[in-house]
């Protein structure tokens, strides 16, 4: 197996992702923050996941030593930069995570729920406890519980899949599709902050993360087989965690169309 048969295996759940009704439904600019107050989620579990690559992958704890592949420090370090210290629209210095909150705001959208989410994960100290109890919706839920399930017990190889397949190589069509409703329907409401977050994933993710994702894939799996088959069961399983995600987006857009 390799990254081609990886690719064919999930192409099902990958063109329900990219050809989802949600996308559609993003009318007004109410619709539009309702969208972020959800996908908020992915975008924060996501540097969960990053960076469990980072302890699995590179030394993080002291006394120092050289972690086996050096080709792998360098992907993942870079990754890791990136996202988590980048250059945001005024030039400051943040995480993609802080960029989106900070978009968010600017748009309007509400960012009291995941801001009051990560105090009680602070608090509790226990991420699937934080979530049973939180008022999420159910696929939400589902989508932070696989996440976590993958960063605790999977082994490197199976965090990289979910991270992979089911993130990086996604977000440069996805964000690509919803930046065009954002740009012509909603003209009246400042969005400079979001647009900029989605263009720098489209630039990062389509022509380094992406590929550097691929590669260290490659490099954890080798010639074999087992971990291959591994990689192609947590990619559609994030895949289909990620559609879940949408649905539950999605169902909330529609419940507040009826509501009015």
């Amino acid at each position: 197996m390799n990254i081609q048969t990886i690719n064919k295996s999930i192409q099902t759940q990958r063109d329900l992702l990219l050809n989802h009704s949600l996308y559609k439904q993003i009318q007004t600019v109410d619709d539009l923050r309702h969208f972020l107050e959800g996908h908020v989620y992915a975008v924060w579990d996501f540097m969960s996941l990053l960076k469990a690559l980072q302890q699995k992958l590179t030394c993080t704890t002291t006394p120092w030593f050289a972690s086996p592949n050096a080709e792998m420090r360098y992907l993942i370090n870079e990754i890791v930069l990136a996202e988590e210290s980048d250059l945001a629209l005024d030039g400051k210095r943040q995480s993609h995570f802080e960029m989106y909150l900070d978009a968010m705001k600017a748009s309007g959208a509400n960012t009291v729920t995941i801001e009051s989410f990560l105090e009680s994960v602070i608090s509790m100290q226990n991420i699937f406890v934080s979530i049973k109890i939180s008022d999420l919706h159910p696929k939400i839920k589902d989508f932070l519980d696989f996440t976590f399930q993958v960063i605790e017990h999977g082994k490197p190889h199976e965090i990289a899949a979910a991270f992979t397949f089911g993130r990086e190589d996604l977000i440069p069509d996805m964000f690509s599709e919803i930046l065009k409703n954002f740009q012509a329907n909603f003209p009246e409401t400042d969005l400079s902050k979001l647009i900029y977050y989605f263009e720098r994933h489209i630039e990062l993710d389509a022509d380094d993360h992406g590929p550097m994702a691929m590669q260290m894939i490659t490099e954890l799996c080798g010639e074999d087989n087992q971990k291959w088959k591994e990689v192609e069961t947590i990619s559609i399983q994030a895949l289909e965690k990620r559609i879940g995600l949408w649905d539950a987006i999605e169902e909330h857009i529609n419940e507040t169309h009826l509501a009015v």
